[in-house]
């Protein structure tokens, strides 16, 4: 069943169960109020007298609706105001409509007291498998120490060395090396006679006296 009732100034289309938010009511949240003034009422496509029709309703809670901004203005004449609105609204839940109320829903139906619960039976835990890494068992390194290589004895580490090869050897790279100019750093070459001066012609002999 529907009705449409009229409140603050408004008309709305409710039926059981819905819930509206229709201009400030008194009253607080949980209180039951009834809204007298319906204009219309019907079930389904058939429509019912209004006489004597109340629509119960319940109060929710009380709120605010979102901020509306006036601004005023007038020009040449430096006149400007600004303003902040909030309207207060209560929101109902409509409990029933003249002799309709709302359904409530349907309860699961209790067991007799003689009848058994019959519990299915648990089903049986199932067994874990091992693990293929934990079946094969990992095969055994056997550690073998090995010598140590350094010898104990500290003058067989460290032997002496020879000064009479490192002599030798060190003789042996200055004679190879031979003498260096002092200006290049490589050994003098021998001074080659290809464009030499001819020699000078003897000394003239003197002349005979007459």
């Amino acid at each position: 069943m529907f009705a449409v009732v009229r409140t603050g100034g408004k008309q709305y289309r409710v039926a059981p169960g819905d819930k509206i938010v229709v201009e400030k009511l008194d009253g607080n949240a949980g209180d039951r109020i009834t809204l007298g003034d319906v204009l219309l009422a019907g079930d389904g496509s058939d429509l019912k007298s209004t006489a004597g029709l109340i629509v119960a309703a319940e109060i929710i809670a009380q709120a605010k609706g979102d901020k509306v901004t006036v601004f005023k203005k007038r020009r040449r004449h430096n006149y400007r105001r600004k303003k902040g609105h909030r309207q207060l609204h209560t929101i109902l839940r409509i409990v029933a409509i003249g002799d309709h109320k709302t359904e409530k829903p349907a309860k699961a139906k209790s067991a007799p007291a003689g009848a058994e619960t019959v519990t299915p039976a648990a089903a049986p835990a199932k067994t874990a498998k091992p693990k293929a890494a934990e079946a094969t068992a990992a095969p055994r390194v056997e550690a073998i120490e090995t010598p140590n290589p350094a010898p104990n004895n500290e003058a067989l580490a460290n032997p002496p060395a020879d000064t009479g090869t490192i002599n030798n050897k060190a003789g042996n790279e200055k004679a190879a090396s031979g003498k260096k100019s002092a200006a290049g750093g490589k050994p003098a070459k021998a001074a080659s006679t290809k464009n030499a001066a001819p020699a000078k012609a003897a000394a003239k002999k003197t002349p005979k006296a007459k």
